[in-house]
């Protein structure tokens, strides 16, 4: 046998250089750029936060957006994947503040609204590339020359003109009204931005005297009401009772004194109050809570409001009607001991004197729940504040249209339910902020407080005819990232303008999103744009589930369990994930926990896996919409995969560079029973591969391709080509046909895994073309395989795999008998039908070589030997000289035992009347054929049992 060159692969699989080397060719070619030929394909990536970094959710999402942009641009679509970040308001300004006052000792007001935006703008061109750069080593196709920013100037000006007719027709509106209030960040805040975090808490139990003498049935003249939040008392309105409870019914429409404050308020009926919680009466705080703000509605009560920005108590209220107009018929008077006080600290204190006028009735322990600013960590406010809002409703009505009639698809389809729900329940968007970094409203203001709307202030004057001598203020308030990440599927391509762009990208084609921001960004999207467009953002939206970890929790920095995916494709050493898991975290005792835990589930730190390997494991793993518990050891075995792969190739290589590969279609081919089994089997894996993407099941996908690529191509066709390329007498067609199919199934199958793993299938696609006479300058811009069912061939199919349970049987058999894979075996063969006889003559040197058998022959009559059936053809190996007697009648009980519980379960099943009756014939015969087939195997190891106990 002639010795093969090494294969022009390196020896050994380097993910990081390889990943590294092609995401730089590839993007420096343009590859990413639509073609500007053939039906378009658009996807607009979510744009993350640019102070962001890459975290799991962002890896798993943008795997999956690449593999379907990837796979579309080989279907010689002409596509763009949109990429672009979010100026990300909170987050970014809360990073410069902290910059400036860490480099300058100066906070944002010390330097003035104008040079704070130069430093914010000076970090987001020195830094705010971060996440981009990430996104390059996941290996994400996006058109990078297309990059937007939600603060660029064309961007801006689409915001400004939404905006502005919007509010041209009424359906923007400034006003009072309820919203999350940071305390510390001034600003209000969306429930996205709202942690909701369960701890212990206190439930104080107040008594507030009837006024005018009235009492309750009971004869008591006050009533007692329980709340969580002390403090809010002072702003009270009325006091709520159910309707249906008989103990107060006759006090509803009596008036209580309101402690410490000496104001009557009266006592209401309303569902609200539950007659079994408490006592059954609930104090109304219209200002300070949204449940008690639509209670307060319903009864006319005003609203107000006793705390400030800052959350302390005001000294002197602020009382407005319900139309938003200065209440001016109420006492603001606040009690004097109060005023200024910080919230808490106010609490402490009313319940201290609330408990010397003796109104305590008693406090409680109870677990409750309580908001937090999710980037400031402190307690939300409910609070009454000046805001810009949008009227949703007549938005909403064609938005929830487009999803009933189908112009827009939700995959998994039961996400639809929850669109609807929120959409049918819609209340005004308050999409102002009170921050400076963001795109400002484009409202002045004149004195007197009238607002002018437009894109600057010379187009308000000219707009609503002003004055010039009239002095105009512009408003400080900016909006809503979401309402201008709202506009992202259009304003990326150029709205207002209707650009080429714009006609041919838009409607894009999916959205790949989380079902946590269904309601914040893919409603509000489609809502908007079919406001400006006339055209749905998207025609499908593919909602994915969470990354959790190994126990299912969901990652966050304070349970110490968020990973990194950079980490899980470059690796990092121990000292450095403790220092990445405890950096910025305050408390010690907090940052120990996380460093043991790091400790304790990587103790040596990360191992480098690669993008491929990171990419194909969530791929595996995304089950359409559900969760995904993170699993390292599937990422461990997918690392082998591609190291199987890289295996797999060099082994074609070293078999076929420099030799004969069948490329002069003129030449003599002639294809092995297995070349016509492999070409059969990749028929089948691209159809079925294609329609599971088309479905977006890229978990059935990944999987359908591992099978194939592990199991058939690399563990039985590889193997299947030995006996014929090493065998020196093999005929030149033969072995033509052999290198052929190798290298052809190679190319093909590195084409169906590029969406999946992209840079390891370029790598090698780059030796393998020339072999397999494939022209083209980069694997991405190749044609997707289609199947063509001509070459399924089903008699090879079943030929191959009865060859490979023979080998199978004959491996069971060396592995029940403990004997060695080096020694070669002599198999009997009984009960052969013909088929099975043709089926040995024409494969016998496979047999022979891959189960390294000395003999392999037909026989009537049989020595004692063990046996393994393949159908109901008996696979025999004497037992003389290879076997250890009691050992194998130790086997054959267990095997017996086995077989034995099989049958009566399924008697059990055949002589359930219910079953029988209910279940189509063809599974009743195929349940007797089970026992049918079990009791023959029965009988025949009882044979087995029989001859050894002979011996």
């Amino acid at each position: 046998m002639t010795t093969k060159p090494e294969a022009s692969l390196d020896k050994t699989y380097q993910p990081t250089e390889i990943e590294k080397r092609w995401a730089k060719e590839w993007e420096t070619k343009g590859y990413f750029r639509p073609s500007g030929q053939g039906e378009a394909f658009s996807i607009m990536i979510p744009p993350p936060n640019v102070t962001g970094s890459l975290h799991m959710g962002h890896a798993f999402q943008d795997s999956i957006m690449d593999a379907l942009t990837r796979w579309q641009r080989m279907q010689q679509k002409n596509t763009l994947w949109q990429v672009g970040t979010d100026h990300a308001g909170i987050a970014t300004q809360m990073l410069v503040e902290r910059k400036v006052a860490a480099e300058e000792g100066k906070t944002r007001h010390d330097l003035g609204r104008e040079k704070f935006l130069e430093k914010v703008w000076e970090w987001k061109e020195e830094s705010g590339g971060n996440i981009t750069n990430q996104l390059r080593r996941l290996g994400a196709s996006v058109d990078w020359e297309r990059e937007r920013f939600t603060m660029d100037d064309g961007f801006y000006k689409a915001v400004q003109e939404v905006f502005i007719r919007l509010y041209d027709e009424g359906l923007i509106y400034r006003g009072k009204r309820l919203v999350n209030w940071d305390p510390t960040l001034h600003t209000a805040i969306s429930d996205l931005e709202v942690e909701n975090r369960e701890q212990q808490g206190n439930f104080w139990h107040f008594r507030y005297p009837l006024a005018d003498g009235v009492t309750t049935s009971e004869g008591k003249d006050y009533l007692v009401v329980a709340t969580t939040r002390p403090e809010t008392l002072l702003g009270d309105t009325c006091v709520a009772v159910n309707p249906k409870d008989e103990r107060y019914a006759s006090v509803i429409g009596k008036d209580i004194i309101l402690p410490l404050v000496g104001r009557r308020i009266p006592i209401v009926a309303d569902d609200h109050a539950e007659m079994d919680k408490g006592s059954g009466c609930v104090k109304i705080t219209p200002a300070h809570d949204f449940n008690d703000y639509q209670v307060g509605k319903r009864h006319n009560q005003p609203l107000i409001n006793v705390l400030s920005q800052d959350a302390a108590i005001l000294s002197q209220a602020e009382i407005y009607n319900l139309d938003g107009s200065v209440n001016t018929t109420l006492d603001a008077s606040l009690p004097e001991a109060f005023h200024g006080l910080d919230r808490f600290v106010a609490r402490k204190n009313l319940v201290a004197a609330m408990d010397e006028l003796g109104l305590l009735e008693k406090v409680e322990q109870v677990n409750n729940t309580l908001p937090y600013g999710d980037r400031s960590g402190v307690v939300i406010e409910p609070l009454l504040t000046d805001q810009w809002f949008v009227k949703i409703a007549p938005l909403a009505e064609p938005a929830i249209q487009a999803v009933e009639n189908g112009d827009i698809q939700f995959v998994p389809k039961q996400y639809e339910n929850m669109y609807f729900a929120w959409m049918r329940d819609i209340q005004d968007w308050c999409i102002s902020r009170q921050l400076w970094w963001g795109h400002r409203v484009p409202a002045w203001y004149d004195a007197e407080g009238n607002i002018y709307v437009a894109a600057s202030e010379e187009e308000a004057r000219t707009k609503y005819s002003l004055d010039a001598s009239l002095k105009l203020e512009q408003d400080t308030d900016v909006l809503d990232t979401w309402f201008s990440s709202g506009l992202w599927t259009f304003g990326t391509q150029g709205w207002p303008e209707q650009t080429p762009d714009l006609e041919t990208y838009h409607p894009s084609s999916v959205l790949v999103t989380g079902f946590d921001i269904i309601f914040f960004w893919v409603a509000r999207m489609i809502m908007l744009t079919l406001k400006f467009t006339d055209q749905v953002p998207f025609k499908t939206v593919y909602v994915t589930g969470l990354i959790r970890d190994d126990n299912g929790q969901k990652m966050s920095k304070s349970k110490g369990n968020v990973l990194d995916p950079l980490d899980m494709i470059d690796g990092i050493q121990l000292p450095e994930l403790l220092e990445k898991r405890t950096s910025g975290l305050m408390q010690p005792q907090l940052a120990e926990k996380i460093a043991k835990q790091t400790q304790k589930a990587f103790p040596d730190g990360i191992t480098a896996h690669g993008t491929d390997a990171l990419r194909f494991t969530l791929l595996a793993m995304a089950s359409t919409g559900r969760d995904i518990n993170w699993d390292m050891k599937r990422l461990e075995g997918y690392r082998n995969f591609c190291n199987k792969i890289w295996n797999a190739a060099r082994y074609v290589l070293s078999n076929t560079e420099n030799d004969d590969c069948g490329l002069d279609e003129a030449a003599e081919i002639e294809l092995t029973l297995a070349d016509r089994w492999i070409i059969s089997r990749l028929q089948e894996t691209e159809s079925t591969v294609t329609r599971h993407l088309e479905n977006y099941r890229f978990d059935l996908a990944a999987n359908a391709f591992y099978e194939f690529v592990w199991h058939d191509y690399c563990d039985w066709y590889l193997e299947l080509s030995k006996p014929v390329l090493w065998d020196e007498t093999s005929p030149v067609a033969r072995l033509r046909g052999t290198r052929r199919t190798l290298v052809r199934v190679l190319e093909t199958l590195l084409r169906l895994g590029h969406p999946m793993i992209p840079f390891i299938t370029e790598e090698i696609w780059q030796r393998v073309k020339p072999l397999a006479g494939v022209e083209g300058e980069s694997l991405m811009l190749a044609t997707w395989p289609i199947a063509d069912e001509t070459k399924i061939d089903a008699a090879a199919v079943s030929d191959i795999e009865w060859v490979k349970g023979v080998i199978l049987a004959v491996r069971e058999l060396r592995a029940s008998n403990n004997i060695s894979p080096a020694i070669a075996l002599p198999i009997l063969i009984n009960n052969a039908s013909e088929e099975d006889q043709r089926r040995l003559a024409d494969n016998r040197i496979f047999l022979q070589k891959l189960a390294k058998l000395e003999s392999i022959e037909q026989v009537t009559e049989l020595p004692m030997s063990a046996m393994q059936l393949v159908g109901k053809m008996e696979v025999h190996l004497p037992l003389a000289g290879f076997i250890d007697k009691d050992a194998e009648i130790a086997r054959l009980d267990k095997e017996l035992a086995k077989l034995q519980q099989e049958i009566e379960r399924t008697e059990k099943k055949l002589s359930n009347e219910a079953f029988v009756s209910k279940a189509p014939a063809a599974v009743v015969a195929k349940e007797q054929e089970k026992i049918d087939q079990a009791k023959a195997t029965a009988s025949k190891l009882k044979e087995q049992q029989e001859q050894l106990k002979s011996l």
